[in-house]
Formats: C-alpha cells, structure tokens, sequence
C-alpha cells in the first residue's frame, strides 16, 4: 500500500509538472522565437522601406537639379564706351558659338580697349532682349 501511495503522489506531481513545463516551454518559444522573429522582420522590411524611399527621394531631387540647361547656341560681345552707350570698335571679333571663347576674348578686349565696357549677351528663346551673361 505504501508503494501505491507512492506511485499516486509520484503521478499527482507528474501531472502537475508536465502542464507547467509545456507552458513553460510554449512561453519560451513564443518570446524567444515567434515575437522577436516577427518584431525583427517588421524593423528588416521597415528599414528597407526607409532606405529605398531615402534613394528615391535622393535620385528624384538629383535629377531635378541636373536638368539639361537650354545654352545659347551664339554669343555676341557688344563694345561700351565710357558713357555706357553701344560703340562699334573696328577689328574685333563679336560673334562666338561657345561662351568660355567668347569670354576669353571679352578678357584680351579689356586688357587692350581698358576705356571700354564689354558685355556678353545672347538672345534666350523666353524673353525679347538679349540677356546678359557677364560685364566687365
């Protein structure tokens, strides 16, 4: 009888530990693998969203800054003398395709005609009057 009594307390406990260690083992399974693997691949797919919109917003306002520019296909050089009226000097060439050629000679025109103004224009296709590209 003392071992049947045995074996039946032996089984209450067994009864009673075998519960409490499957929801043990169910808890430890729930926050150490299901809710950390759901929270992290929440923050993986929400740092991807973060780092493709970041891209996207970078290359959207890169390709606004880096438009293509409408140049001027001519440049003119106009002579000012010292009253700032338009003056004609002979032998100078005024009429260029590019503006780094065209201010380059405006410079050897100053330096040679230094009683005279020289401004760079060209004819833009949105207004009426040449626009002014330098002074000097």
């Amino acid at each position: 009888m003392i071992t049947s009594r045995k074996i039946f307390d032996c089984r209450m406990y067994i009864f009673t530990v075998l519960p409490i260690i499957s929801f043990s083992s169910f808890l430890v399974i729930l926050f150490g693998q299901t809710i950390p693997g759901i929270i992290l691949t929440f923050f993986k797919m929400a740092g991807e969203g973060v780092i493709l919109s970041a891209a996207l917003i970078f290359a959207f306002t890169w390709f606004l800054k880096a438009r293509p520019h409408n140049r001027p296909k001519n440049y003119k050089i106009i002579p000012l003398d010292v009253f700032g009226k338009k003056s004609k000097i002979d032998g100078i060439r005024t009429e260029f395709k590019t503006h780094d050629v065209a201010w380059s000679f405006m410079k050897q025109y100053k330096e040679t005609y230094p009683l005279h103004n020289f401004a760079l224009v060209s004819d833009l296709k949105n207004s009426d009057k040449p626009t002014i590209f330098r002074y000097i």
